[in-house]
């Protein structure tokens, strides 16, 4: 039997850079799937691909009106097309359909928790609160899946899914794209940006908000610049319109003050094997995160990584190893680990090479997809 199933998450965003995989995995083996999020810029291009999408818009913020409208539209949606299978990601997409899709009568309903949003650097009041959301949606959920092992602990440990009903599925890239094997005219992309062949580059790949760590990035980097002239340092990303976190353009503005034509603001940039490519360290200082993809990515290319110590950065990062761990929100800690890669060049090929071996053994992506097809067709047919 063919599953029909529906991907449910907020934005394009999400859809086009986390979830083709798991879609294209699902179709292959035959199953039917519409995907359903937000509109935006990458629709297009994506239903000229063959993605069967609906838009229904979801909203980031909280805004209880707007989710009503999105919660009725979605229980409308399911009930008219039956749905087998309801997949939900990003926590407000996935708390509003997870409650239409009950209401509707789909049978079997899996919520991938890319990184719950609660953190121990929350209060306890707001940690409170955003659990008791979970524990919610969790009365809704038939299958959860973690990338993340810390986020499986805690799902139990909290109440919010029974240990039977959770998986950690981790996180994965496609091998063959992310191969530092693959010739790339590395000279020419940093000709592109205006930076000489010979320096070595820093960089950063995410989302430009703050609980990505851009302040903490910039205030260690312009740190080190006098110590290390010759280095550049490279920005890739953007603010999507749903971001509500402060801005970051006055820090950017600082940091560029200090730094001039060094900084180098990519934007946001598809070719991310060739903009790894060209980094010599690879950094990521969330706040916050579930199993970084961007992490894997830059290990998978052969990057040593400097990343927070935090839930899933540092399941994937061994400390030393593979690179380095830093508390959160501190600069100076930041600054001392970009410091040691940028004045051991030798020793941070050697932690890249380490990442790359790790990477290949754990994140492939074809085992991240199959895993989670063969448990959701077992869960389905074994209660059918």
């Amino acid at each position: 039997m063919a599953l029909k199933v529906c991907q449910l998450c907020a934005v394009d965003f999400t859809l086009q850079h986390f979830l083709l995989p798991l879609i294209d995995g699902m179709q292959a083996a035959g199953w039917q799937v519409k995907a359903v999020c937000s509109d935006g810029e990458a629709i297009d291009g994506l239903r000229k691909r063959g993605y069967d999408i609906v838009t229904i818009r979801v909203t980031r913020s909280f805004n209880v009106v707007a989710h009503l409208v999105s919660f009725w539209q979605l229980f409308c949606f399911f009930r008219r097309e039956r749905f087998d299978v309801l997949h939900v990601h990003t926590p407000i997409a996935a708390l509003i359909g997870r409650l239409a899709g009950r209401l509707a009568g789909i049978p079997l309903i899996v919520y991938t928790a890319h990184g719950f949003y609660f953190h121990g650097e929350m209060s306890q009041l707001k940690y409170r609160f955003f659990v008791a959301l979970e524990r919610l949606g969790g009365n809704f959920t038939d299958l959860l899946f973690t990338q993340s092992s810390e986020d499986a602990e805690s799902a139990v440990f909290e109440g919010i899914a029974p240990r039977q009903n959770v998986l950690v599925i981790g996180n994965g890239v496609d091998v063959h794209r992310f191969d530092p094997e693959a010739p790339v005219d590395v000279a020419f992309l940093k000709q592109s940006f205006e930076i000489p062949e010979s320096a070595p580059v820093v960089g950063i790949i995410g989302r430009m908000v703050c609980e990505k760590g851009y302040r903490e990035f910039l205030q260690a980097v312009t740190t080190l610049s006098s110590e290390f002239p010759e280095a550049y340092f490279l920005l890739v990303g953007g603010r999507l319109v749903s971001d509500h976190d402060d801005p970051i353009e006055p820090a950017i503005e600082r940091a560029k003050a200090m730094l001039g034509t060094r900084l180098v603001l990519a934007g946001f940039r598809s070719d991310i094997p060739i903009i790894l490519a060209v980094m010599d360290v690879f950094c990521l200082p969330s706040y916050r995160e579930g199993m970084p993809r961007t992490i894997i990515e830059a290990m998978m290319m052969g990057k040593p990584v400097v990343a927070t110590n935090i839930r899933g950065a540092r399941e994937e990062v061994i400390d030393g190893v593979t690179g380095l761990l830093v508390p959160s929100r501190d600069p100076f800690a930041l600054a001392v680990a970009l410091h040691r890669c940028l004045a051991d060049p030798g020793g941070a090929v050697r932690m890249g090479q380490a990442g790359r071996k790790r990477a290949l053994e754990l994140y492939d992506e074809t085992r991240v997809v199959a895993l989670q097809i063969n448990t959701i067709s077992g869960r389905f047919f074994g209660q059918a």
